[in-house]
């Protein structure tokens, strides 16, 4: 196997906002006002947030989590990159 990459399926906040391009802190702010669509899955203690999750609220424009989360329920299975 040697030194292969693996892509996590599942990011942590510091990882999600590194992929959004924005700090920790503005992360943290957009996800407390509601304007972070995706929800982070508990492991535990741990939050982690599913990537092609993020990555589908990314190619849809980045809605609101509102906004986000109808979508989800009208097309629950947009396509995932």
């Amino acid at each position: 196997m040697g030194n292969q990459k693996i892509d996590s399926l599942l990011v942590s906040a510091k990882e999600t906002a590194a992929l959004l391009g924005v700090c920790k802190n503005h992360f943290y702010a957009l996800h407390n006002s509601g304007r972070l669509g995706p929800l982070p899955i508990r492991l535990g203690r741990r939050a982690l947030w599913n990537r092609k999750e993020l990555e589908s609220w990314v190619v849809a424009d980045c809605p609101a989590r509102r906004q986000w989360q109808e979508l989800k329920k009208i097309k629950p299975k947009i396509k995932i990159a």
